[in-house]
Parts: C-alpha cells; sequence; structure tokens
C-alpha cells in the first residue's frame, strides 16, 4: 500500500499544483490530507477547490489549527480577523463550512493521521516549542505516552511544518512536510511518501520546485498581504514575515 500525505497548504494553489503532479504520478492508493487548508493568500480558494476535490477522490482530512480559526470567535488578533474577512468575501463559504467541520482525528486501517497531536490541532508530537523561541524534540518518555495508546502502526502529523520522522516501539511516527510556508530556509513545496512494504511503513520525504514568483504576483495582485507572502515564500523561513498572515506553527498567542 503507498500513501500521499500533505500538510500545511496555506493557500498556495500553486505550490499544491506542483505537489499534486508528483503525488499523481506516484500513484498512491490513499491521499492524507492534514490540514491548514486555506489560511494563505497565494490563491486560497482554487487551493481549496483542489483540495475539495481530492476530498470528493476518497482522501483522508482531519483539521488543522487554521481550519478552528474558521469557527465562530476562532479569530481574535487584528491581523487574523482582517485576513478572515478577506478570506470569507473571496472564497466560496460552503468550501469554508467544509473544513471547518473537518474532524480532529481519522484513520485508514492501521494509519492514524491529526493535525497536531490526537488531543489539539495546536499542539506539536515530535517537537515542542521552547520558551526560549525554538523547537526541542519531545522528551521520549513523553513522546512513548502519548503514542502508545493509539493503537497504529503509523502516525502522521503535520503543523510544525518540518518533515520529520522516528519509531516509538512498533509505531512510525512521520512529522510530514508542508506544502506551503517553509521555515528552514527551503521554499520548495513539501510532501511524504508512505510505503507499506511486508506489512513494515517506511517513509519518503518530497521537495518539489514551483513557481514562487507566480505565487508572490498573485498575491501581490489579488490581495493586501502580498508583502508578507512574498517574504516568506521567497525566503523559505517564516522569520521575515512582516505584514502576512500567517502565525506560524508553533501554538498561536490568541
Amino acid at each position: 500500500m503507498r500513501a500521499a500525505v500533505i500538510s500545511d497548504v496555506h493557500g498556495n494553489a500553486f505550490a499544491l499544483e506542483a505537489v499534486l503532479r508528483e503525488v499523481r504520478a506516484a500513484a498512491p492508493d490513499l491521499t492524507v490530507n492534514l490540514g491548514d487548508q486555506v489560511e494563505g493568500s497565494a490563491d486560497p480558494a482554487r487551493a481549496l477547490s483542489m483540495q475539495a476535490e481530492l476530498a470528493a477522490a476518497g482522501a483522508l482530512e482531519v483539521r488543522g489549527n487554521n481550519e478552528e480559526k474558521l469557527w465562530p470567535g476562532g479569530r481574535r488578533s487584528p491581523l487574523s480577523m482582517s485576513y478572515g474577512a478577506w478570506l470569507a468575501a473571496n472564497t466560496d463559504p460552503a468550501l469554508l463550512a467544509r473544513v471547518a467541520a473537518l474532524p480532529l482525528t481519522a484513520r485508514a486501517g492501521d494509519l492514524l493521521a491529526f493535525h497536531g497531536t490526537p488531543d489539539s490541532a495546536w499542539d506539536s508530537l515530535l517537537w515542542v516549542w521552547d520558551t526560549d523561541g525554538y523547537y526541542r524534540a519531545r522528551d521520549p518518555r513523553s513522546l512513548l505516552a502519548l503514542v502508545q495508546p493509539l493503537d497504529a502502526a503509523v502516525v502522521v502529523c503535520g503543523h510544525t511544518h518540518r518533515p520529520g520522522a522516528t519509531r516509538v516501539g512498533d509505531t512510525l511516527v512521520v512529522n510530514a512536510g508542508a506544502v506551503s510556508d517553509q521555515v528552514d530556509g527551503d521554499p520548495r513545496a513539501r510532501w511524504t511518501q508512505l510505503d507499506r512494504v511486508n506489512g513494515h511503513w517506511n517513509v519518503t520525504f518530497h521537495a518539489v520546485p514551483y513557481d514562487i514568483e507566480a505565487a508572490v504576483a498573485w498575491a501581490a495582485t489579488h490581495t493586501p498581504f502580498g508583502g508578507g507572502e512574498g517574504s516568506l515564500l521567497r525566503t523559505g523561513t517564516m522569520d521575515a514575515r512582516g505584514d502576512g498572515v500567517w502565525e506560524g506553527p508553533t501554538p498561536a498567542p490568541e
């Protein structure tokens, strides 16, 4: 069995388009979407429509923390509310309602999917945010306590925009890379491939070039958030985001 995992599209239709070309070529038996589908400004309506098509074709989906911002009262900072108003005016409300109603976790056989942790789309599984301002690995005893009760051969999560994997007992734990809004200085889009061979799951991480300048130009032409979008997409880091809408993979203060 082969599964293709996408996560954190963040409304970037240009990055998603490039990723889906590779995903289709890989011919997966299952596509998994780990959430944060629309919060971004590189043609988010088209990105949302493409992901709705994946869902209609049978993709497994969970909600991300940014889907929870679509709930009543889910936005509190002025920047987030400004983006929410723009998104509501420029996106199909039925598609927004669809992703807002997605479940926190989903399962397909021995694969379990969620955005952050099984209990929260805002927390992260493999890494935790240190108060000094950087990620550190979760204490292995804490990770074991979280993973062991899940009864899954492979666990997939997103949220941190950092691809990585480890084994916890007999469970493969995979943090999928982000389709958009990279944090490691490499601006390419990411997707994750899982293959089960002879009863064992293995993981391959993919990085995909795409037309970043076309994405930046779309944001600059059609939204008030183009400056921040350009900084993020070009640099592949969140440090230069500026006036953008993305609030980072870590738990937000709002």
